[in-house]
């Protein structure tokens, strides 16, 4: 099958693009800057979204649902929310339209239905929630609220990519509402931990913890804890964030509690967030230039059985015992009945679509007593005996997985350099783009600078990270710990 696939190597942004639209994954929409994700990409995402709800409800949340519009009041309560996100916002100014009497067949906006307060189309839902939160809190009795919304946002790009930036896209918001400081600090660093799990235990994606510069956190953020991924142009990838919000938006909407000392305080706040941006993250850090690779914990399907060379009824008989004994594991699989295209047609479609095992069943196979196991991730082929399919295959998966993030895990330590020197950094750059750790002085101007330069930014400063006094690469000023830089999406 042609698939027509562009290469990593000769150019790496098609690539991904035809890996998103050729793979079933997503599609062009009449929406400037919207995608229609495909049922195979609707299917990931809510294998992703099942995980995550579980985990967090396992952490002591739930989920609500809060509208899709804020009026504009609310949403410039909290300034610097309001002025970072002022310039990615839809508004909605009119609730009616009406016929042009100048055109026929037109539809023009009604200017007496003029809205009494413009809305805002959610870009995030800090604004709305905490002036609902107002009326729910009025004691520690009331603490904490730890609620989760999964919902649509909509942020006006100018230059979109499917998954990685929309002017729609999906996600959850997590906003919880706490007594003190130290227990929302401590609710932000479990939701950063909760991410870097999902990364790694279920994406396959090995990620950096840490937490952003004043200049990159979320506005109205007293704190951002993020993760980063590498992807396979050595690029970095925002994959997950945590905020500790303080009392900002307390303050900008009066949400106080009487404690048990009967004395009035603000309540403390953090939110937190990913979205099918994670999508993106998937196809750039594991595919190869045949289509997607998936890991199996998220693969829509993780097993397809494929007749050779077409279906029968003897086949279908196997096929479905197989299927009966894989879902009693757990395992999602598939029996491919299509009779219109041959095996090798089909073979390139599952491999394009990522599915991690495919199984062929074919009549001088079962005179054998042997099938065809096939593995997407390194297109090994081995025979296995028909009664150790099973437990082969279930082995299979989770080395595959394994197997997946230690190729992500390799790749990120190759292309990851430790540089004291402005030269050595411009040059890695250029050369062999990935992580830099390098000194910085601390201030605003040099990181700036730095970016205008270069276009790499301060990714996070990692967690993990040991205090060492060192210069700054650009100014030569004193630095104490180094911080991780890369060219990002």
């Amino acid at each position: 099958m042609a698939k027509e696939i562009s290469t990593r190597s000769a150019d790496y942004s098609q690539w991904y693009n035809d890996i998103v639209y050729k793979s079933g994954l997503a599609d062009q929409s009449a929406v400037r800057g919207c995608m229609v994700i495909k049922p195979h990409g609707y299917a990931l995402w809510e294998n992703m979204r099942d995980i995550l709800d579980r985990m967090f409800k396992d952490t002591g949340h739930v989920n609500a649902y809060f509208p899709l519009f804020v009026p504009k009041s609310l949403f410039e309560a909290e300034e610097k929310n309001a002025e970072g996100f002022a310039k990615e916002c839809a508004i909605v100014t009119h609730y009616r339209l009406k016929a042009d009497p100048t055109q026929k067949g037109k539809l023009m906006v009604d200017p007496e239905a003029k809205l009494d307060e413009e809305l805002v189309v959610r870009p995030t839902s800090e604004a709305i929630i905490w002036n609902t939160y107002r009326d729910w809190i009025q004691s520690y009795r009331d603490l904490p609220i730890l609620i989760n919304q999964w919902a649509n946002v909509v942020r006006w790009e100018m230059r979109t990519r499917p998954f990685l930036r929309t002017t729609e896209f999906l996600w959850q918001e997590g906003h919880t509402a706490h007594a003190t400081s130290a227990e929302a600090i401590e609710e932000a660093e479990q939701m950063h931990e909760i991410y870097t799990r999902f990364a790694e235990d279920y994406m396959a994606i090995p990620v950096i913890k840490g937490y952003k510069t004043a200049n990159e956190r979320f506005a109205g953020a007293d704190e951002t804890y993020t993760i980063e991924a590498m992807m396979q142009d050595g690029k970095a990838l925002q994959a997950g964030t945590s905020h500790f919000l303080g009392q900002n938006f307390a303050k900008a909407f009066n949400v106080k509690y009487l404690t048990d000392q009967n004395k009035e305080e603000f309540v403390w706040a953090t939110s937190w967030g990913v979205s099918t941006r994670l999508i993106g993250a998937l196809v750039m850090a594991h595919s190869d230039d045949d289509g997607l690779i998936l890991p199996p914990k998220l693969a829509p399907q993780q097993v397809v059985i494929v007749p050779i060379p077409k279906p029968s009824e003897e086949i279908e008989i196997h096929a479905n015992k197989l299927m009966e004994s894989f879902r009693a594991l757990g395992i999602r699989c598939f029996y491919d009945k299509d009779d219109k295209n041959r095996p090798g047609f089909k073979f390139a479609q599952h491999e394009l679509k990522g599915v991690p095992v495919r199984i062929g069943i074919g009549a001088r196979d079962l005179e054998q007593g042997v099938m065809e196991v096939a593995r997407r991730d390194t297109k090994e082929k081995q025979s296995i005996p028909t009664d150790q399919v099973v437990d082969y295959v279930s082995k299979l998966l989770e080395e595959i997985q394994t197997n997946m993030f230690q190729k992500a895990l390799d790749f990120r330590q190759a292309h990851s350099h430790t540089v004291d020197s402005w030269d050595e950094f411009v040059r890695i750059l250029e050369e062999q783009p990935g992580f830099i750790y390098a000194h910085w002085d601390g201030t605003d101007e040099t990181e700036n600078k730095i970016k205008e330069l270069t276009k790499a930014t301060i990714r996070c400063i990692p967690l993990h990270t040991k205090e060492e006094i060192g210069k700054c690469i650009l100014t030569g000023k004193e630095s104490k710990r180094r911080v991780l830089f890369a060219k990002a999406y």
